[in-house]
């Protein structure tokens, strides 16, 4: 259910001023506002709201010349840190005009293993979700109020970093797996499966031919969209090399090349690119896409990493608008050989749901970026994960053995999930993982003791069902401890290739413990204020108290697991 916010027409023209003056830190402009040529025009029809629950909408003009200036600047000739750093303090409060959408799925309940002993999906490492759910919950949201669908649960658990096995030999990632209790359901045993990729330097990384492709239109005229922009590119300049090029393409009412197949060494000149910019017009994505693509392809580094990043709030209101629009556009596109990652930005008006979708089928990532330094996060901490792509197309299909495992739950990937025969066929899309990048995933099970009461008319000719069928002429009473309880196999292509590799995990009791890692402790943390966030139909004894004293129990390694905290606090 979306949130909705009502104005009426003596408040909409306030609102449209109001939305200018609160950055991402939640400081408010008091300088005057822009000329009437670089101004917000609101006109009389958007200024009428309906009575009744509509909402309005407002055009933005770019700014003249003589009236754009630097916010970064002027906060430090203030001698202040710039008010788009801080993650933790307020953003402006909710009651604003609000357009923001977001996808919205079926949330599945437990599977009888008899019924589907295999669990499909494709790998995720976007953390949009996670990022956008804090700067919903710093701006008063309470947890009844997060919009539907804007808290996919597996990107919270991929936002944060864990100590997962490093990958051995040849193989691309390191495979975890522990089982314990269910910490919100009495009934089940939780299952993390952890998966990391080898930590590569930037440095030693092969060379980038990066197209930077920013949305300047009206909507992006907010300190928390262009004037951020700017300054999160800005940190990402700074830590490219000679080795690397750099293209940069706006788009608002049409596409303009502003830079093209710079040194990334040439940070001065980058950066006055960037700081050039200004906000207005209409947002015409589609063609900004096409030209990207194009420039791309021009200086095209072979057996290098060949990327676009795409940063916009998602609204896209010319040419190709809507979400089965892009996904063909993006389809097409990304047989290039060229990935696209989008950064979203801004408040009030964000897409989530298309520029979830521009990610998912560009063979890139997705993250919001909500503050400065969220972009230091993803731009130069996580720079190689972010620009980085080791492995294609992963897959996970997880296999149950049905002497052991009577029902399962996987914990978010609902818009990630994949039918059976998809995990063989190379031609399906799934998920790119970087360098360095770690994925999760949690399941709810519900162990079967004793197996005596099932009939072997119930069991599918798979892996174990060979083994089960003559245990079922003794009918022995089974215990848990025996055997393997599940097979976890994971397809991948490597980033030039077209043909997958499978690798397979066996998991068993080994895999069990009654003292569970803190890495498991805490992502059983984030899920379960996951379930709570999203609004789910099973969250059992899930509840914020227990989310605290749980990550109270356990040593927080970083700001970002202590911030975590911080939030599910806000919302006792």
């Amino acid at each position: 259910m979306k949130k909705k916010n009502y104005v009426t027409k003596a408040t909409a023209l306030v609102l449209a001023g109001v939305m200018l003056m609160t950055g991402c830190g939640g400081q408010n402009k008091t300088d005057s506002a822009p000329s009437d040529n670089g101004g917000m025009a609101v006109t009389e029809e958007a200024a009428t709201a309906d009575e009744d629950g509509g909402s309005y909408d407002y055009v933005q003009e770019a700014p003249a010349a003589e009236d754009s200036y630097d916010f970064a600047v002027e906060n430090e000739m203030a001698g202040e840190d710039s008010y788009l750093d801080s993650c933790y303090e307020e953003w402006e409060p909710k009651d604003y005009y609000n357009s923001e959408e977001y996808s919205e799925w079926e949330e599945k309940g437990f599977t009888s293993v008899m019924k589907a002993p295999l669990s499909t999906f494709a790998a995720d490492v976007d953390t949009a979700s996670y990022s956008n759910l804090r700067r919903l919950i710093n701006s008063g949201y309470t947890l009844d109020e997060i919009p539907q669908g804007a808290v996919r649960i597996e990107e919270m658990l991929n936002y944060f970093s864990y100590d997962y096995n490093d990958p051995e030999g040849k193989e691309p990632f390191g495979v975890t797996t522990q089982i314990s209790s269910c910490p919100w359901n009495d009934d089940a045993e939780l299952l993390m499966i952890g998966l990391k990729t080898e930590d590569i330097d930037y440095a030693h990384a092969p060379a980038s031919n990066l197209v930077f492709l920013l949305d300047v239109s009206g909507s992006m005229y907010s300190d928390d969209k262009l004037p951020l922009l700017q300054e999160s590119f800005g940190l990402l300049t700074e830590n490219l090399t000679r080795k690397d090029r750099v293209s940069i393409v706006t788009y608002a009412g049409d596409d303009q090349i502003v830079l093209k197949g710079a040194y990334g060494n040439e940070t001065k000149k980058i950066i006055k690119a960037l700081d050039s910019l200004e906000a207005g017009g209409g947002t015409y994505g589609s063609k900004g896409i096409e030209t990207a693509y194009a420039l791309a392809e021009e200086n095209y580094i072979e057996g290098g990493n060949n990327r676009i990043i795409l940063a916009t709030d998602g609204d896209l209101n010319i040419g190709l608008t809507s979400e089965e629009e892009l996904e063909e556009l993006i389809t097409e596109k990304k047989e290039s050989g060229i990935f696209l990652s989008v950064l979203g930005f801004g408040t009030g008006n964000i897409k989530d749901n298309k520029m979830e979708t521009l990610a998912d089928k560009g063979n890139g990532n997705y993250a919001y970026i909500d503050c400065l330094r969220e972009a230091n996060k993803v731009l130069v901490e996580e720079m190689s994960a972010t620009l980085l792509t080791i492995c294609k197309d992963v897959k996970f299909q997880v296999e149950f053995n049905p002497a052991v495992v009577e029902s399962y739950r996987l914990l978010g990937y609902e818009n990630r999930a994949l039918a059976k025969e998809d995990f063989d066929d190379d031609t399906k899309d799934a998920g790119e993982i970087g360098a360095g990048h770690s994925v999760t995933a949690l399941y709810e099970i519900v162990l079967k003791e004793p197996m005596s009461d099932l009939s072997e008319e119930e069991v599918e000719n798979l892996k174990y069902s060979k083994q089960y069928k003559e245990e079922m002429c003794e009918l022995p009473l089974y215990s848990a401890k025996d055997g393997e309880w599940l097979t976890i196999s994971i397809r991948y292509k490597k980033p030039a290739e077209d043909e997958s590799s499978l690798l397979e995990y066996p998991v068993g009791y080994e895999s069990y413990t009654n003292t569970p890692t803190d890495d498991y402790v805490f992502a059983a943390a984030v899920a379960e204020f996951g379930l709570l966030a999203s609004h789910s139909e099973y969250p059992e004894n899930a509840s914020v108290k227990h989310v605290e004293k749980a990550l109270k129990s356990i040593d927080l390694s970083d700001e970002y697991k202590e911030e975590f905290l911080e939030l599910v606090r806000e919302m006792r």
